[in-house]
């Protein structure tokens, strides 16, 4: 009897646990689940949290709502003017509706990279085919995603029911051949720039040197007639201070005169001079005081 006892309470806690096991789940953080009754589904849009179903009858459908990254191959585009480029591009895309995605492919993400991948690459070879390659190759040629990224947003919650967040350009190549073009393109008009930023930048060295030189001639023909007007200035007030001093003492002043003269003239050891001995040249070398020996 305790043996039977025992097995039935090991076998009823046995049960307990199986049938705890299959009738409660927990819906993690990241994840949103739908529950299934053979095959169709009788609730959408499980919050996270723990949960009850029905064991055999109900069936437990969990989905990544996480951000995941869709890395597409390089495609070849055309643009407006019919130039081939080669973009690499990703996509970010997130579940956001469980019960679309599941019925539009049945929870599996590679269906869903298969339903995601030929939208992105339509939307993205008619976004190149409205643009022309300056602005592809732009600093801003992120902003240009901006429009596909929202068109291709609206159309995958409708369809899969999954968001696309961001359409992102990791690098852009051209071919060899349209390569070349651009270069010499850019090139060329980088030359022509430079021509003429040169050719301002050398009229406006002419205009600064003119201005310099004409600036120059003002300030030396005002310096010399500030000189003149000094020098004559100078020379009016020496004249004057030699008239006052002639006026106190002519005969020192005389004498004064014919001694600076004297200094000059006899100032070189080889100097020779053809003069009268009578002339007043030399009155002050015959007398000191000639008008008086003349009186």
């Amino acid at each position: 009897m305790f043996n039977n006892r025992s097995l039935l309470i090991v076998g009823g806690l046995a049960a307990a646990a199986w049938l705890a096991s299959n009738s409660l789940y927990v819906v993690d953080e990241t994840e949103r689940a739908i529950k299934l009754r053979f095959g169709n589904i009788v609730e959408k849009g499980i919050e996270p949290g723990l949960h009850f179903k029905v064991p055999i009858t109900h069936t437990v459908r969990t989905f990544d709502t996480r951000v995941r990254t869709l890395d597409t191959e390089p495609s070849r585009y055309l643009t407006l003017e019919q130039k081939a480029v080669i973009v690499d591009s990703y996509v970010q895309w997130q579940v956001v509706n469980p019960t679309q995605y599941y019925e539009a492919t049945g929870g599996d993400e590679m269906q869903a990279v298969r339903l995601i991948q030929p939208r992105v690459d339509e939307s993205l070879r008619n976004e190149f085919g409205r643009l022309n390659l300056s602005q592809i190759i732009s600093e801003k040629r992120d902003d240009l995603m901006t429009g596909p990224t929202q068109e291709l947003d609206k159309l995958m919650r409708d369809e899969l029911g999954v968001a696309i967040l961001d359409i992102r350009v990791k690098r852009i190549d051209l071919p060899e051949d349209v390569s070349s073009a651009v270069y010499e393109r850019m090139r060329s008009e980088r030359e022509r720039q430079a021509r003429e930023w040169r050719a301002q930048g050398q009229e406006e060295a002419e205009r600064i040197r003119a201005n310099a030189d004409r600036r120059r001639e003002v300030l030396l023909a005002q310096a010399r007639a500030r000189a003149e007007t000094l020098r004559g200035e100078g020379d009016a007030e020496a004249a004057e201070i030699y008239a006052q001093a002639y006026s106190k003492n002519e005969e020192f002043f005389s004498f004064w005169r014919s001694l600076g003269a004297y200094r000059e003239s006899f100032k070189g050891g080889s100097d020779m001079m053809v003069l009268d001995p009578s002339s007043d040249f030399f009155q002050y070398l015959k007398s000191p005081t000639p008008h008086s020996s003349a009186e």
